[in-house]
């Protein structure tokens, strides 16, 4: 590896890194969160209705696509400063920025006045009048948390594309604490229910989402100008790339608007029972699907903004194959270890969260976690076709596969319930995977030889992936038959029996899962095993 290499790879790790411990972090702080929402709501309709509230304000987030400001907005603000022409790249922020302004704000004010005929779409089993008010009241305190969420991720973005990572890091574990504060304070107030949560949301959007990027910004002497051109070419080509994510209906986004609108038709508790198996699948989406995602695409898209599409091609394959080794590993103790988990965050020292509870999160959780790697994976791979500056293909290829899974996801809940939700989940967010990734090979394969190059002599990025699975299916399967043998050894709910239970499972099925990887030849299992000895000062004595 070359010096330029070595440093790219430097800086890609020290990214990934913050990223890695702000998620995990955010999805520590996340399940506290939850376990607050647990403890106070229950798993039943009162917190059926709160995640529900949340459907409209996640539909303008989307509209607005906010979740991919940085992917579309650092190649745009990355090439005016590489070109040394700083004053063009902050007038390109500041009309994107006024844009974003005026049609959020028109956005937030349409949803509030029609949240309460678009609760029944939203929610359609939810039909007690009490409920559909309720579900209306916390829509609208959300709803306007998506415009300092939208804004601060812009400026987020800026961050982010000179390599400033730690304010943007913060800012979900900022608003995860005033979410757990309003819903604490909220619980001192029986007729405040989930009201507390809600302005939590709406309080911890203006204090992390966005007033942390604000504070980075200005550090660096953001110019934000009162300017607004509609033939801008950086605005076109900003509303050219976002048009995708904005109109199409990506399985990525929609599937959890169908869980929920297809929960709504199951019994009171379902709908919580997805959310909590949800919640606790993502702390591994996050911490080693997202973290690597974001921190490679600045310097995916240096790479290919240079003309490096060989080398960013290699960065972005070997940031996917190390991230699936990873994953498959969270997968198999969430599957062996599922029920202590879910019992620890949201059960014990509980009165509203039962072990019943707990059990019936465990297993659905089971189910989701089918589509762990598939989750994690999209993160990353999606990431290749936007340094390209291609953002159409994995936005049609994603409706189309929501369009031809819907039918999955009513026969499934029909059949099986929110077991069969679990599962129609997991099945379409892989196949949307499989496929996008298969694709993306051949997208680097015309993009270098457009640019007189070759990609690399390297095995694709999902190689390897069906001999992980198979060595995790392996692995689980050992760690299940093992469960009863332990339960007998040290039964009971109590955090002690819990944690050993727990960790004995998982330690036990990783074990396993190591040796099987290297049997059959998964080199990534093998590069994670030699980091984990040389941070325990073991490698040497190997």
């Amino acid at each position: 590896m070359d010096q330029a290499s070595r440093s790219r790879a430097r800086k890609v790790g020290v990214a990934a890194t913050i990223w890695a411990v702000s998620i995990f972090l955010s999805r520590i702080i996340g399940l506290v969160r939850e376990q607050v929402i647990g403890r106070t709501l229950g798993a039943n309709r009162a917190a059926d209705i709160y995640f529900a509230s949340f459907t409209l304000p996640d539909f303008l987030n989307y509209l607005l696509a906010a979740g991919a400001l940085s992917i579309v907005f650092i190649p745009i603000f990355l090439e005016h400063f590489q070109r040394g022409d700083d004053e063009r790249a902050w007038r390109a922020f500041s009309i994107i920025a006024n844009f974003i302004v005026l049609a959020g704000g028109a956005g937030i004010l349409l949803l509030m006045f029609f949240a309460r005929p678009l609760a029944s779409v939203v929610a359609p089993g939810f039909t007690s009048a009490q409920d559909i008010e309720t579900l209306t009241r916390l829509t609208r305190i959300i709803l306007p948390a998506q415009f300092f969420h939208v804004i601060g991720g812009l400026m987020s973005a800026v961050l982010q594309s000179q390599d400033r990572h730690l304010l943007p890091a913060l800012a979900p574990l900022v608003y995860s604490v005033a979410i757990i504060l309003g819903g604490l304070i909220g619980a001192q107030f029986s007729a405040f229910g989930a009201d507390g949560f809600a302005w939590g949301v709406l309080i911890g959007s203006v204090l992390g989402p966005f007033a942390l990027p604000l504070f980075g910004c200005l550090k660096i002497d953001m110019r934000w100008r009162a300017a607004l051109d509609f033939r801008d070419a950086d605005l076109l080509r900003y509303l050219w790339l976002s048009a995708p994510i904005m109109i199409g209906f990506s399985i990525v986004i929609v599937d959890e608007w169908i869980v929920k609108n297809q929960a709504s038709f199951l019994g009171p508790g379902a709908l919580s029972y997805l959310q909590y198996g949800r919640t606790l699948m993502k702390v591994p989406i996050g911490v080693f699907g997202m973290a690597a995602g974001v921190g490679a695409y600045p310097t995916i898209s240096r790479l290919v903004s240079s003309g490096e599409i060989a080398e960013a091609y290699s960065l972005l394959r070997r940031a996917v194959r190390l991230m699936l080794a990873l994953t498959f590993a969270a997968q198999i103790c969430l599957t062996v270890a599922g029920f202590e988990a879910v019992y620890l965050i949201w059960g014990i020292f509980a009165s509203r969260f039962t072990a019943e509870d707990a059990e019936a999160t465990a297993t659905i959780l089971t189910f989701l976690s089918l589509g762990l790697s598939g989750w994690a994976a999209q993160t990353v791979v999606s990431r290749g076709y936007y340094a390209l500056g291609s953002t159409w293909p994995p936005t049609a290829l994603g409706t189309a596969v929501a369009l031809l899974s819907l039918p999955l996801y009513v026969l499934a809940r029909q059949h099986a319930g929110a077991i069969g939700l679990a599962v129609a989940s997991g099945v379409a967010i892989l196949a949307y995977v499989l496929a996008l990734g298969g694709l993306q090979r051949r997208r680097f394969l015309r993009e270098a030889a457009a640019r007189g190059a070759a990609l690399k002599d390297e095995p694709g990025m999902l190689d390897g992936a069906l001999r992980l699975a198979a060595a995790a299916a392996m692995a689980m399967g050992c760690g299940l038959a093992a469960r009863p043998y332990l339960l007998a050894l040290a039964p009971g709910t109590g955090p002690l029996s819990l944690l050993s239970r727990a960790t004995v499972l998982c330690a036990f099925s990783l074990l396993i899962y190591g040796v099987l990887g290297r049997a059959f030849g998964v080199n990534e299992v093998v590069e994670i095993e030699r980091k984990i000895l040389r941070r325990f000062g073991l490698a040497r004595r190997r």
